[in-house]
């Protein structure tokens, strides 16, 4: 089984080939990421910040720069694993940010897509667990505040469930067109734990009206939810979403405001992780 072998990955001694990032279509590589490395390194500095002092939404965990926590596995990808202390309980787990920031570039059509593996512990063992791939305006790093900055999770689970969820967070703390602090969520099947899935956003603006603008989530290509600038109604939240600068976040958190605590079933290590083949940007 490719979950099985992906799990060995780590006590591999030799360097496997890096997994690159297909193409799509006739769009144009901007930036791509394929976690080349020997097992048990940490991410590349240069690319990632590895966050290890931060705490939202009401989470347990830690994160941390443990590589018992995150690593790169030696095969190509990267793993996040939940891990829960055998001597006090406590949960530490591993998140990293881009460096860098990339704004969705006028008259095209911008593609954020990653290939991504969930571990293969049953839904009753991942209580709590909530992996995640998405973006933040980086306007967060200039003292904007969320969720004004502009936030497009590209792809979550929470507790197991078989659903990818899809969701933009955006303008005020309470209400509006985001439907803060929950966010406007739309949910799709996903394809079975313990394989390497694309899950993707594409932004167009190709349409020099914004209000026609939309921004796409997709599942392997397949589109289940569409938001156009029409649907926000309004021109500077739409450009906090689709004209101003991101950064790419993945992590598993565990536990907080959505999932809930995970209790006494919730299994950490690899059957609960994430792992990532690569993560790119594309233009049209």
């Amino acid at each position: 089984m490719l979950f099985q072998s992906s799990i060995l990955l780590p006590l591999l001694p030799s360097l496997a080939a890096a997994i690159t990032p297909p193409p799509m279509g006739n769009m144009n590589l901007v930036w791509s990421e394929d976690f080349e490395g020997v097992a048990g390194a940490s991410p590349d500095s240069a690319v990632w910040n590895t966050m290890d002092a931060i705490n939202t939404n009401d989470e347990v965990q830690t994160y941390t720069k443990m590589n018992t926590n995150l690593q790169i596995s030696g095969g190509g990808t990267i793993q996040f694993v939940p891990r829960k202390s055998q001597k006090d309980g406590h949960w530490t787990s591993g998140r990293i940010e881009t460096v860098g920031a990339w704004t969705p570039a006028e008259g095209k059509v911008t593609k954020i897509a990653a290939s991504l593996l969930i571990g293969t512990n049953l839904a009753v063992q991942k209580q709590g667990l909530w992996p995640a791939f998405w973006a933040l305006g980086d306007a967060m790093r200039h003292g904007t505040e969320w969720p004004a900055a502009g936030e497009i999770d590209i792809f979550e689970q929470v507790d197991g469930l078989p659903l990818a969820y899809g969701t933009i967070h955006c303008g005020e703390s309470n209400g509006g067109p985001c439907n803060e602090p929950s966010g406007s969520a739309t949910e799709t099947v996903m394809p079975p734990d313990g394989t390497f899935n694309e899950y993707a956003v594409s932004i167009d603006r190709t349409n020099d009206d914004w209000r026609a603008q939309t921004i796409t989530w997709t599942v392997n290509g397949n589109a289940y939810k569409v938001v156009s600038g029409a649907d926000i109604n309004d021109a500077p939240i739409w450009s906090s979403l689709a004209h101003s600068p991101l950064y790419l976040l993945l992590n598993v958190a565990v536990g907080g405001d959505w999932p809930g605590p995970p209790n006494l079933l919730t299994l950490d290590g690899y059957g609960s992780m994430m792992e990532v083949q690569w993560v790119g940007i594309w233009s049209s």
